[in-house]
């Protein structure tokens, strides 16, 4: 071994012994930083997560839905009932669609401001109109409903649609169900008006939370032919979308092409294009999920530039001494930085160990008050974003901080 690199060597295992010494000398002020750190990890991990959890819900919501096409007009309003139904003659155009060689099934899909009432209570809330519930709807008590809507012949009129209503089952939403003290098997009033609110008695069939999550307000789920019925919308049948699933092996992009070519008044988009369109209709559903990122990244990064700033500054006197008895500033900084590097591992494995244990709990925590199952999901980015943060940014924040700290340390310093 050269010269130069024996005393590399050398200079590196004394910065190393006088780091670990200075851990040892103050073990309270050693595992007070590990905490630290553990808490910047878990705020990244913790509200990365969520970010992606919301990003996800809303996507894999549109997945849940098996549907590969979306066809619509304006942007969606709930609060109001017109704007939020643009397209007219909706059964119309799934028959003409299930008539295609590669669409397998169309149908539509209504929205309504309604009143939901019991005997002592009125609710104002929104409803989405479908003709059956499906999978992933994740109910909290009873079961959805299945409605029968006839293409076989391509045809569809107003007159094969009751103008009065006929299933008269109802999903409410937790949040509905809760306001109104009802359950499933009770009975509820629905209407588009106060004043009508108490016309339609409605069975309730099942408790769940599904459309919320698109909204972000509470959503129940009817019938589509008895909520038209309910307001008054069965002769021009509208609706919010007209949806579709493609054939097996059709190319979802070219039957999107096609039927926005025979339906230029409407916007068609394919599943994945509707999941951009939401976002940017329902920023603060949906995208606030980039944002969670995006705090959780910085905030971490500010702990832990505040905390190695910290750990440098109650060392002062230490670094003084070891700069008065001609130590270089480059080993002063090798020790602090060495400490970071320590106290980053420790902290950031502990951080990681204890990310799946709270995420389980917020995860019970936020389907038992909200309704929202696995709402916080951790991929191995999550954990890599974490470890990242406590080792690569704690080391470097701690040698420059033990840089600077060098630049101070003077004998004046020394406590008498």
């Amino acid at each position: 071994m050269s010269p130069r690199l024996r005393r590399a060597a050398v200079r590196a295992r004394a910065v190393v012994g006088l780091a670990f010494a200075q851990l040892r000398r103050s073990p309270g002020r050693t595992a007070l930083t590990v905490l630290a750190v553990t808490l910047a990890v878990l705020s990244v991990t913790l509200l990365a997560s969520l970010g992606v959890g919301v990003v996800e819900t809303g996507e894999n919501g549109l997945e849940n839905a098996g549907r590969d096409i979306w066809v619509t007009s304006e942007s969606i309003d709930p609060e109001s009932s017109d704007t939020a139904n643009p397209i007219v003659g909706a059964h119309g155009m799934s028959a003409e669609m299930t008539q295609r060689d590669d669409v397998s099934s169309a149908s539509p899909i209504a929205m309504h401001e309604l009143y939901v009432a019991t005997d002592d209570d009125v609710v104002r809330t929104t409803a989405v109109g479908v003709h059956e519930t499906h999978d992933g709807f994740g109910f909290e008590a009873g079961g959805g409903f299945e409605t029968e809507m006839n293409h076989s012949d391509g045809n569809y009129s107003a007159a094969d649609r009751p103008s009065e209503p006929t299933t008269e089952e109802i999903v409410l939403d937790p949040g509905t169900a809760e306001s109104l003290g009802v359950s499933v098997g009770d009975t509820v009033s629905i209407g588009t008006s106060r004043q009508t609110a108490r016309d339609n008695e409605f069975t309730v069939v099942g408790i769940a939370s599904y459309y919320s999550q698109f909204l972000g307000t509470d959503v129940e789920t009817v019938p589509l032919t008895d909520l038209q019925a309910v307001a008054g919308t069965t002769g021009t049948d509208r609706a919010t979308f007209v949806t579709a699933s493609v054939e097996d092996g059709a190319d979802r992009d070219a039957v999107a092409a096609d039927l926005d070519a025979a339906y230029p008044g409407y916007d068609v988009r394919t599943s994945d294009e509707q999941i951009g369109s939401m976002v940017e209709e329902r920023p603060l559903v949906l995208a606030s999920g980039a944002t969670l990122v995006g705090l959780s990244l910085v905030g971490g990064v500010v702990l832990t530039v505040n905390l190695f700033a910290l750990v440098a500054y109650q060392q002062r006197d230490e670094l003084a001494a070891l700069r008065a008895v001609g130590l270089s500033r480059w080993v002063l900084a090798g020790t602090i930085g060495v400490q970071g590097l320590v106290i980053g591992l420790i902290g950031g494995v502990v951080g990681l160990a204890a990310t799946p244990l709270l995420t389980r709990g917020l995860n019970y925590l936020t389907e038992t008050v909200v309704g929202f199952e696995s709402l916080l999901r951790t991929p191995l980015e999550v954990y890599a974003v974490g470890l990242a943060l406590a080792i690569v940014v704690g080391t470097v924040v701690a040698l420059l901080t033990g840089w600077r700290a060098g630049r101070y340390a003077r004998l004046e310093h020394l406590e008498a």
